[in-house]
């Protein structure tokens, strides 16, 4: 199970490490990314109305099967486009792809979960973020090398799908369901909304770390070529170390004050960088962050699979939606707001979207 983690990390990681070569090769400005990237939102967007229905009608084995094999298939054409609109077409389906791996894989999640008498989801998150520092390391040495992005997806490509070939039938054939049952995409009660929305703040901080670290690091700290990828490694490192604890932790401190401290380690890590964007401050607000996002998406995809209004697989399917939005729509904003002012007016937002996590939990009652 944890295998379909670690293989939808390292492709979305291999995409996120190429990111400065891809803009280069196609002489994109900061502005430009940024809306070239808000294909992978629309792919998401698009993907909404039946991605639930899929999972509710076919279970969350199927999907995840199909839709994480498609995920390693996409990643060569982003490496092959030689175009903005061909680029724009991978991103889109990629994101399509993407939002179905998301939902079912974490249905995939609760439905282990369920079988352990403590919260696990954490330790499964934290394989996906081991599996993001893979590939970024993957990537630097490729980078190093001076391996073009076709070749290293199309590697990452072959890898993938040989190991969800072997892998794909531990997965769990029958989802776990409830009185509350209900199928297709439910909107949230009240309670998971605010949950969803933490998760919207948390992921849109991450998601911007994902795309936007190498080109902060290359046009802010100005960074050597060799160390570009410095400030992602740091931050996948802390965020995969953190996960894989966060369990243990929130069972003695709980779910609120967790959530809270989590949101001020993205806040603090953030300002230390933007304030002192030198190479050694930068790294160390970057090990920050990585910790303070560690915790908080999975403990809130854990606290919606104990719903009492939907099933685990629809309230969970509802609120990794909302928060994945996020996760999607933060890498343009960044070069939205970029372009208007400058890349670190755009990672001052994102410390602010951290600090709303911490707000936003002072209202969860504390567990």
């Amino acid at each position: 199970m944890g295998a379909l983690f670690f293989l939808q990390g390292i492709a979305f990681a291999s995409w996120a490490s190429r990111i400065p070569s891809i803009q280069e090769s196609l002489r994109l400005n900061e502005t430009e990314l940024g809306l070239v990237l808000f294909a992978l939102p629309l792919g998401l967007l698009v993907s909404l109305p039946f991605a639930g229905l899929l999972i509710s009608k076919y279970g969350s084995r199927i999907v995840v099967i199909g839709a994480l094999a498609a995920y390693s298939v996409i990643l060569v054409f982003l490496g092959l486009a030689s175009s903005i609109g061909q680029l724009l077409v991978a991103l889109f389906t990629f994101g399509l792809a993407g939002n179905m791996v998301n939902i079912s894989v974490n249905t995939q999640a609760i439905n282990v979960e369920h079988l352990y008498p403590k919260t696990i989801m954490a330790s499964f998150h934290g394989l996906w973020s081991l599996a993001g520092f893979a590939g970024a390391a993957i990537g630097t040495w490729m980078i190093a090398l001076g391996i073009v992005p076709s070749v290293h997806f199309l590697i990452i490509s072959v890898f993938s799908i040989v190991l969800l070939a072997v892998f794909s039938k531990n997965t769990v054939k029958q989802d776990i369901s409830n009185s509350a049952e209900r199928t297709g995409f439910a909107w949230p009660d009240k309670t998971l909304i605010h949950l969803g929305i933490i998760a919207f703040c948390s992921l849109m901080c991450e998601g911007a770390m994902f795309d936007w670290s190498g080109v902060y690091f290359k046009n802010v700290v100005l960074a050597k070529e060799d160390w570009i990828g410095a400030g992602y490694t740091a931050f996948m490192c802390t965020m995969a170390g953190g996960r894989f604890v966060a369990d243990g932790i929130t069972a003695r401190f709980g779910l609120k004050g967790i959530l809270q401290l989590s949101g001020l380690l993205i806040s603090v890590g953030l300002l230390i960088s933007v304030c002192f964007p030198t190479l050694t401050y930068a790294i160390i607000g970057f090990l920050i962050v990585g910790f303070g996002i560690s915790s908080v998406v999975p403990l809130v995809y854990s606290a919606a699979g104990k719903s009492k209004t939907l099933s685990p697989g629809v309230a969970l399917a509802t609120v990794s939606t909302i928060g994945f939005v996020g996760f999607l729509v933060g890498p343009p904003l960044i070069g939205i707001i970029a372009g208007a002012f400058n890349l670190r007016v755009s990672f001052m937002f994102i410390a602010f979207m951290g600090l709303s996590v911490t707000v936003l939990s002072s209202f969860l009652k504390k567990t």
